[in-house]
């Protein structure tokens, strides 16, 4: 017997927790039978279609979510063809809420496992490895095909024999929720993991209600024991993988839960592995601020989802949150950086419209997390806003991820917008590559959203495209875009100015995160300063003043390997306005490409004065 567990994820990166969880509580007995293929969904379906051919297994289980279900549908249509005796099982989100639908639609498929899979998992692995007396229906949180007179379907055989009239479907009781601590741990071999983003999982389930997610279904929420968690978490650290993901719904629901693992991660912290949270902002303590406020930096990162600051939005989708604390605990935690702060909103929740989706973007926008997810409703099925569609005139897409094309408050035109803003945002914000100029730029625009939006409209119209692996291409069109803007608001004697002002804040994030070797044409001309560069560098190799850890290089390599430019504006300073006041003095500025940010992989840089003063800013 072979079964295979059969996983399609989004990226290469990604791995899917599942598959192996329900592999490690099989009976040591079947364990060897069990198989994991894992797939992206930028494979093309022959490839996954030829590789699970060859593997040639007597059962297939996929792992079916929003992202991959399309994929696995069209699979379901062709692997019958090929391997006609292979039972085909499902499982996941995707299909636990719509089992039978999902039966009566795919005839090939033999059942579905709904719920938590673990144990379910490992009694269907008995059943097919003929252990004792086993049937399906004594196997809970299943939906499975039986023939009309009551014996179990012949694997496989339904779709290609045309019986599947002659078929009942049935389902078993709902099983008991897992008990979580009892569970295996899953990275024993890190080896199918390596260069891959490790998930963890140390609670399930989630105390809110929010109407979008299928977690509100849940219910209860449980914690592996924390001494289990701790031990798995040093084998993550003992082998310092690069980062481990907590799929926990959110993490500090249980404090105390989290203030131990977060001390124990603080006390045995490697210097490399990263953690990732998702946390409930308004809900953390003081105590656990300090805490926080006590991890190196890089070491973890936490993930809000603030969703929308609409009052009436917040109370509908059954979220609770205070946005005022949440914004005093985002600054807090900015204020220490050490953590990287990643903040989520979604456009096409109820009583949500235009203008209130933009003052929400506004207000998230202003907390400068270091990463704005704008994400865009999803109708998940078996949700309760899934069972509200209808009132709230949702209209979302057939095929997954179901996502909202218009509500009552929202038109699909005003939702276009809002995916124009996403891709700026994506681009320009989140890549963290302009973080000096766009500030700056904001002034000359009413609110965030506004840049955002001419910005989008600025590049469609002008034909920009984004699919260049070219980052100086982007700031050029991000510069393009600045100037024709000051043409329409700023007097023409001021416009060579500000002209500058762009480019030496442009240049200076280019050279904040990379040493270009081909000079940018936006960057000014360094022939002027070329000798007063080579004086410095010169000075550098017999005194060692600004780079003490390049003992072992002369002149010319640290020319190299460091960068020295000149501005004639402060554009380094943290103070917007401060940025496009003139020096009286054009400064010199080094690049050291040694010694990066944490948090933001910024290069250390060193403001050179002309009287060989140092003003460290980083």
């Amino acid at each position: 017997m072979k079964i295979l567990l059969t996983a399609i994820n989004a990226k290469y990166i990604h791995s899917n927790p599942a598959v192996y969880s329900l592999r490690a509580c099989v009976n040591e007995i079947y364990r060897p039978c069990i198989e994991i293929a894992e797939y992206t969904i930028n494979h093309r379906s022959e490839e996954v279609l030829a590789d699970i051919y060859r593997r040639k297994p007597d059962v297939v289980a996929f792992s079916c979510y929003i992202w991959n279900w399309s994929i696995i549908c069209g699979l379901l249509a062709e692997l019958p063809k090929i391997l006609p005796e292979a039972a085909i099982w499902l499982g996941g989100p995707e299909v636990s809420y719509h089992a039978e639908e999902t039966l009566e639609k795919y005839p090939a498929v033999a059942g579905v496992m709904t719920g938590e899979g673990e144990e379910t998992f490992r009694e269907l692995a008995e059943y097919y490895g003929k252990d004792g007396d086993k049937e399906l229906h004594t196997i809970r949180g299943i939906v499975y095909r039986v023939r009309a007179d009551g014996k179990s379907a012949p694997a496989g055989s339904c779709a290609l024999s045309g019986e599947a009239a002659d078929h009942e479907i049935r389902r078993t009781p709902e099983r008991e929720l897992t008990d979580i601590s009892a569970l295996p741990f899953l990275y024993d071999d890190l080896g199918p993991f390596e260069n891959r983003i490790i998930y963890y999982e140390s609670s399930r389930g989630c105390p809110y209600r929010c109407s979008y997610c299928l977690s509100s279904i849940d219910k209860k929420v449980r914690f592996r024991n924390v001494d289990t968690v701790k031990k798995e978490l040093q084998f993550f650290l003992d082998h310092k993988v690069k980062q481990v993901k907590f799929v926990d719904r959110t993490f500090n629901c249980n404090h105390e839960h989290a203030k131990e693992i977060w001390r124990y991660l603080a006390e045995h912290d490697n210097g490399v592995t990263n953690f990732h949270f998702e946390i409930e902002a308004a809900a953390i303590t003081e105590e656990e601020l300090r805490i926080l406020a006590g991890l190196r930096p890089g070491l973890a990162q936490m993930e809000i989802g603030v969703q929308t600051v609409n009052p009436k939005t917040l109370q509908e989708i059954r979220r609770f949150a205070d946005t005022d604390r949440i914004r005093e605990v985002v600054g807090r935690i900015k204020a220490e950086h050490n953590i990287h702060v990643h903040l989520d909103l979604i456009a096409g929740l109820p009583y949500e419209d235009y203008e209130s989706f933009v003052h929400s973007f506004n207000s998230v926008y202003e907390m400068r997390p270091h990463q704005l997810q704008l994400g865009f409703l999803k109708v998940l099925k078996g949700s309760y806003l899934w069972e509200k569609a209808a009132d709230y005139e949702i209209r979302c897409t057939d095929a997954p991820p179901y996502e909202a094309l218009s509500t009552k408050w929202l038109s699909y035109e005003e939702l276009l917008r809002f995916k124009q803003v996403e891709a700026m945002v994506e681009l320009y914000y989140n890549s963290g590559q302009f973080t000096y100029t766009l500030p700056v730029m904001e002034t000359m625009f009413p609110d965030a959203f506004t840049m955002y939006l001419e910005l989008s409209e600025f590049c469609r119209e002008d034909g920009y495209l984004f699919s260049s692996p070219s980052r100086v291409y982007r700031y050029q069109a991000l510069l393009d875009f600045a100037l024709k803007t000051a043409s329409g608001i700023k007097p023409e004697a001021e416009r060579a100015e500000w002209e500058e002002i762009l480019r030496q804040l442009l240049t200076f994030d280019l050279y904040l995160r990379e040493n270009m070797k081909s000079r940018p044409d936006f960057a000014r001309e360094l022939s002027p300063f070329k000798q007063r560069i080579r004086d410095f560098y010169h000075k550098e190799e017999t005194c060692r003043e600004y780079l003490p850890d390049y003992a072992a290089y002369d002149s010319r390599q640290l020319a190299k390997m460091t960068h020295m430019e000149v501005f004639d504006y402060p554009v380094w300073e943290q103070d917007i306005r401060k940025r496009t006041r003139r020096l009286e003095v054009p400064s010199m500025t080094l690049f050291d490409y040694r010694v990066r940010d944490a948090l933001t992989y910024e290069a250390r840089h060193l403001v050179v004065l002309k009287d060989e003063e140092r003003i460290s800013h980083k």
